[in-house]
């Protein structure tokens, strides 16, 4: 019944800018922890971004840091990922996720989206 659905992911060059959203659905997540991680090829996947419910609290990681923007729309249960100045580096499936903790750690989430690849060319 709950599901999470990304967009906005493609192919950019460095330098370059994407917004992905991810829209939830079948609950209300208003008090949840919303977030995003990535999975390079060959690579765990790892924290990029975290928001408390009220959307007040906002957690990077640092490589991400002055780049990436979080943010959240309660009211359409939507979260989202502004990425600026993406580096080749930036490459991977990136996915949304919600959980009840503020947690930078995969395992902590209860809810997972489908993934959306994003692809930086040097």
């Amino acid at each position: 019944q709950v599901q999470l659905v990304e967009s906005g992911g493609g192919l950019v060059q460095a330098g370059g800018s994407l917004r992905l959203s991810c829209a939830a659905s079948g609950r209300t997540f208003s008090t949840y922890v919303m977030g995003w991680f990535r999975q390079a090829p060959g690579k765990e996947r790892e924290f990029v971004a975290i928001i408390s419910g009220s959307g007040s609290m906002r957690l990077y990681a640092d490589s991400v840091k002055g780049r990436f923007t979080i943010s959240r729309d309660n009211a359409k249960n939507t979260v989202h990922l502004q990425m600026n100045s993406l580096k080749p580096e930036d490459t991977a499936v990136y996915y949304c996720a919600i959980g009840r903790r503020w947690k930078m750690n995969p395992g902590d989430y209860d809810y997972w989206g489908q993934g959306t690849q994003v692809t930086v060319s040097s």
